[in-house]
């Protein structure tokens, strides 16, 4: 079966951190076009589907001419709202509409826009072998080490770790400890639809690095990524 994959792309027209943070112009195009264009590279392996409830999001998805199945519910566009749920309300309406079942699906978030497409497609095969039923891209904390991490209570200061004194190993030899970079996730339909997880007890973590890490969610990331831009240009 040809495009076994469906490639979700969510992007709601509210955001609180950023007032319209999936059209706001980066580099002379919106934000969420960065993805599409990632998108667009993987199309021999997916379906591709932006879910919204913004009508100047819809008009960049036909500019791109990307199908349009109609608006996401408004439960499913608040700041509550769960990824997970919003996907698996994508899923389940558009196998409806198209009559298919996929094998996987691929959910690419606008508020990373770096990406190596390649990589994704990397993701892919991994999961096609089997021997994994989800792909995460994930980054290094670096120096946001959980061991030096503290937590307050009353005003006094713990370690998080719950260590009985203070860890002070340098950075150099810390256990390596990763974080999800949130710029693919790639799993089983099957996995996903009775597990309601879009991360698999069989995870395969898909180390990604420097701007590919990029997640813009408040507008000091916003103002650092086009300052990184910039730099790249000259």
């Amino acid at each position: 079966m040809k495009n076994q994959f469906l490639c979700i792309i969510p992007a709601r027209g509210g955001s609180k951190g950023i007032k319209n943070k999936n059209i706001i112009k980066i580099c002379d195009k919106p934000l969420i076009q960065f993805t599409i264009d990632t998108a667009k590279k993987l199309s021999n392996y997916c379906d591709i589907l932006i879910s919204t409830d913004s009508e100047k999001i819809k008009k960049i998805c036909i500019k791109n001419k990307l199908n349009f199945y109609g608006f996401r519910p408004k439960k499913l566009s608040n700041d509550k709202a769960l990824t997970k749920d919003v996907v698996r309300y994508e899923l389940l309406r558009i196998e409806k509409i198209l009559n298919k079942k996929y094998f996987g699906i691929i959910l690419l978030q606008p508020t990373c826009p770096v990406r190596d497409y390649k990589k994704i497609l990397s993701g892919i095969k991994i999961l096609k072998k089997k021997k994994y039923n989800s792909v995460l891209s994930i980054a290094d904390v670096g120096a946001n080490h959980p061991y030096r991490m503290k937590i307050l209570k009353k005003n006094f200061c713990y370690n998080f770790m719950k260590f009985k004194s203070e860890n002070m190993m340098p950075r150099q030899i810390l256990p390596k400890i990763y974080i999800r970079s949130g710029s693919f996730y790639i799993i089983e339909r099957k996995y996903f639809l009775k597990n309601n997880s879009l991360v698999g007890n069989k995870c395969y973590g898909y180390i990604i690095k420097g701007l590919e890490t990029t997640n813009i969610d408040t507008k000091k990331d916003l103002e650092f990524f086009k300052f990184l831009i910039d730099k790249k240009k000259k």
